[in-house]
């Protein structure tokens, strides 16, 4: 059975594909696979919305439905890829992206390309991106490695390990807007392997505020939360702001940073003069392994 889960990886690469047609100098993300990766039917899209007008009108539709969440998406992203060079800067070799939908980050940063990459995700995400790479590469990059898992019920390790990943070395794990898809369980699982993950790893992960998940407070998205956690009921985990910490810890992970709207509107939107609303529901972390009694080895 397709899971619902798996039909939301579009529009996040639609909305950085929109961003293009954005003057250079004002671009919160620049990607020029983006758009190559989409589906012909979503390329049309964005082809219609090189004209002003067309893609001024969808974007206002857009933030009246869902007030922040374009803002948000291409926030995160812009945050996600500074933290991930960061990491590569101070020695780090692998890269594991946990849940990659139609991501571009491993095709379009130049600086991933003498690194090993694995890309995790539901099979037919893996199925669908493995077709269009073969569309727009002619294979699959040498330095990446697609990985099928549904969180729900495999093993994160198992699948890495038959990917090829040791996990000897000190790693990079990418979780981009996937934790509110799942269950706790699922979370609490793929934190019990990343607890094992060797001194000198980071992760970065984003995660939907709790409260809003519980429907205690909505932040100006109650159509977003009727159709994400009512209707379709997509949406099954948060976490609240003051307790990632102590989450964390619980699993060897040291949280270094916190961000959300204030920061990006203060790091990315207002020096190249973006009138841009950015969703108060989503956060993103970054965190650093802290030492553990265990030793992290996938091969035996």
């Amino acid at each position: 059975m397709i899971k619902k889960a798996s039909k939301t990886n579009l529009s996040p690469m639609v909305q950085v594909a929109l961003e293009q047609l954005v003057p250079i100098e004002q671009r919160i993300v620049n990607d020029t696979v983006a758009y190559e990766l989409l589906p012909i039917p979503f390329k049309g899209l964005v082809n219609a919305c090189r004209i002003g007008l067309i893609r001024k009108k969808l974007l206002c539709l857009v933030d009246r439905k869902a007030p922040g969440i374009y803002g948000g998406i291409l926030c995160r992203k812009r945050y996600i890829a500074e933290t991930m060079i960061n990491a590569l800067n101070a020695g780090i070799q692998s890269v594991v992206i946990l849940g990659t939908g139609l991501d571009s980050l491993a095709y379009r940063m130049t600086e991933l390309e003498s690194r090993q990459v694995f890309e995790v995700d539901l099979p037919q995400v893996i199925q669908s991106k493995k077709a269009q790479l073969h569309r727009l590469f002619g294979r699959i990059p040498a330095h990446v490695k697609l990985v099928s898992l549904d969180f729900d019920s495999q093993e994160l390790g198992d699948a890495l390990r038959q990917a090829g990943y040791s996990g000897a070395e000190p790693t990079i794990f990418i979780w981009e807007g996937v934790t509110q898809y799942i269950k706790e369980e699922a979370v609490a699982k793929v934190f019990t392997f990343l607890k094992q993950a060797p001194l000198g790893s980071q992760l970065v992960f984003t995660y939907i505020r709790k409260d809003f998940i519980d429907g205690r407070q909505f932040y100006g998205l109650k159509f977003v939360y009727d159709q994400s956690v009512i209707k379709s009921r997509l949406w099954q985990f948060g976490l609240e702001p003051e307790s990632v910490e102590a989450f964390l810890n619980k699993y060897s992970w040291k949280e270094t940073e916190q961000v959300g709207n204030v920061e990006y509107q203060k790091r990315y939107l207002k020096p190249v003069n973006r009138d841009l609303l950015v969703m108060d529901i989503e956060r993103a972390v970054h965190a650093k392994k802290m030492a553990d009694q265990s030793a992290f080895q996938i091969v035996p």
